[in-house]
């Protein structure tokens, strides 16, 4: 009977620890009009829609009313705070929060650049949290002319030369005055933090256009604010075009989704020791027409309630 009921045990513990590693995807698709989309997976690797690939929240801040890159940080109180790219020219970004990624507080405009009258953008903002400081950090890309050393030019991007900006806050409500984040010799965009042990994991794309770049790099500190060092690794993505990393570690693999959005399709890389990466975008699988947004991970009971919708 002992036997039987450790038998029972460890089956119900082994069954528990499993359901912990359940992964969500936030993301956009079109062009941001309708709204947060998620999809869910439960290996890293296959990825499907959640409430039938409809919006689970509409955009209401903003010129142009969009929800683009939609970056999910949950706190440690169990919060979801979530913050975008509300258009192509504000100088303002989204925020939201919510207790189960269903019902959302009020929208609201963090107006990081208005402080800066010639800034050309606010994309894709990221949060981190700097367990030194205990204070959340939100960073983005933006455009000011004239304040970085020039890159060559396309037609298509002329006069975007992207740095990465920050502000930090305790509590989403007050905020820090924004300070520069992260000033390479190149064009960057689409940030994002991965927090290993002691190390902090800074994922981006090098932006440079003439000769085009279009890949993802990675450089390391000892703190989610940095510094972290301009001089980066070569690509860890292939020869192809790349953007909106982020980063989700599974089982013994770190993975970096991006969107290979020349190709309209998601990609991603992997490594066990974040050094060398193996190309697997031929093993995942991702709803049709997602676009750059952000993997993490939540409790089942959270992806159960989304499945219900």
């Amino acid at each position: 009977m002992k036997i039987r009921f450790l038998g029972l045990f460890l089956l119900f513990a082994f069954s528990a620890t499993a359901q912990k590693e359940v992964y969500l995807f936030s993301y956009f698709v079109g062009n941001g009009e309708d709204g947060l989309h998620f999809a869910y997976s439960n290996d890293g690797l296959t990825w499907q829609t959640l409430k039938g690939g409809k919006s689970f929240l509409q955009p209401a801040v903003g010129k142009d009313k969009l929800m683009r890159d939609p970056c999910v940080y949950q706190d440690k109180n169990g919060i979801f705070h979530m913050v975008w790219t509300s258009g192509w020219k504000d100088k303002i970004i989204g925020y939201a929060s919510s207790k189960d990624l269903i019902n959302w507080s009020e929208q609201k405009a963090i107006p990081v650049m208005e402080h800066e009258p010639t800034a050309k953008n606010s994309w894709a903002p990221e949060i981190s949290y700097d367990q030194k400081t205990k204070l959340f950090l939100i960073f983005w890309a933006t455009t000011i002319p004239g304040r970085h050393s020039d890159v060559a030019d396309s037609e298509r991007e002329k006069g975007l030369n992207h740095r990465m900006y920050y502000v930090t806050t305790p509590d989403f409500k007050t905020f820090s005055e924004t300070k520069m984040f992260f000033n390479p010799d190149f064009s960057v965009i689409d940030a994002t933090i991965f927090e290993k042990g002691t190390d902090y994991y800074l994922f981006v794309k090098n932006e440079n256009p003439k000769p085009a770049e279009k890949n993802i790099r990675v450089t390391q500190a000892k703190s989610a604010l940095g510094p972290y060092p301009t001089q980066v690794s070569a690509p860890i993505t292939g020869n192809y075009w790349a953007e909106g990393p982020t980063a989700l570690e599974v089982g013994d693999y770190v993975y970096i989704y991006f969107d290979k959005y020349t190709e309209h399709k998601y990609g991603a890389v992997r490594s066990k020791d974040l050094k060398t990466w193996e190309d697997v975008s031929d093993r995942v699988k991702f709803p049709e027409g997602i676009r750059h947004g952000t993997a993490f991970k939540v409790l089942p009971s959270v992806v159960e309630l989304l499945k219900k919708l």
